[in-house]
């Protein structure tokens, strides 16, 4: 993936209200900015931090400007858009990185299925093979003191607990089913649930990989000019 037109620098002075950030440009000028990122951002936008934003030119948008990457006090380089792993997960996916996704024929995004009226993010069709739901999750909690230990999530997430009941109903009817941990930040080199902020999900987890559910982790690579997942990093239930 690569961005075009090219990102822009800028110095955060807040983030608020979930979707905005304030910012200061290299002119001194001040602007707001969409912060397409839900989460609670642990980390990840703290005032003062070097960050840059990419430019749409839709021009039904309040802010054209998205912010896409903050550089951190400890050198460490995040993709803080949420929609971007999607977007890395299909390029991986159809350019054949991520071994244990492959020999399907057809690729489909934003699939309804299951019972609580969800979208899977990604669905891989085969005429030898079973169907494979594949559910995407970024992550960006990172905890410093225990040497790369990276975290999902980073905020209790209903949402994320209804798509582990809907991957363990997929298993349970015949079909494969697939977590796929997309990792943007640099300093993390493993992952584990986060049971200390939703224990909830973390059972759902562990019941669901009980099931079959399989759990991948992949790790991008991250500059100002692109990013690709180039990575498989462990996974530590």
């Amino acid at each position: 993936m690569h961005f075009q037109p090219e990102l822009q620098p800028a110095i955060l002075i807040k983030r608020y209200k979930r979707f905005l950030a304030d910012i200061t440009l290299p002119d001194g000028s001040e602007r707001t900015i969409h912060c397409a990122n839900t989460g609670a951002m642990t980390g990840c936008a703290d005032p003062g931090s070097t960050i840059w934003y990419s430019t749409s030119d839709n021009p039904k948008r309040k802010y054209p400007n998205s912010w896409e990457l903050v550089e951190t006090a400890k050198r460490h380089t995040i993709c803080i858009n949420t929609a971007r792993a999607n977007q890395l997960a299909i390029e991986a996916i159809e350019a054949g990185v991520i071994d244990e996704l492959q020999g399907y024929e057809q690729l489909q995004a934003e699939v309804k299925y299951g019972n609580e009226n969800s979208r899977i993010d990604i669905l891989l069709k085969s005429n030898a093979q079973p169907k494979c739901y594949i559910e995407v999750k970024s992550v960006t909690l990172l905890d410093e003191a225990q040497h790369g230990q990276g975290y999902f999530p980073d905020a209790v997430t209903t949402r994320g607990q209804k798509h582990l009941r809907e991957l363990t109903e997929m298993v349970n009817t015949g079909s494969r089913a697939v977590l796929l941990f997309v990792v943007l930040h640099s300093g993390i080199e493993k992952v584990s649930p986060a049971h200390h902020i939703d224990a909830n999900y973390s059972k759902l987890l562990k019941h669901a990989q009980r099931q079959g559910v399989e759990v991948y982790c992949y790790k991008a690579e991250m500059n100002k000019d692109g990013m690709a997942l180039n990575e498989s990093i462990e996974f530590i239930n």
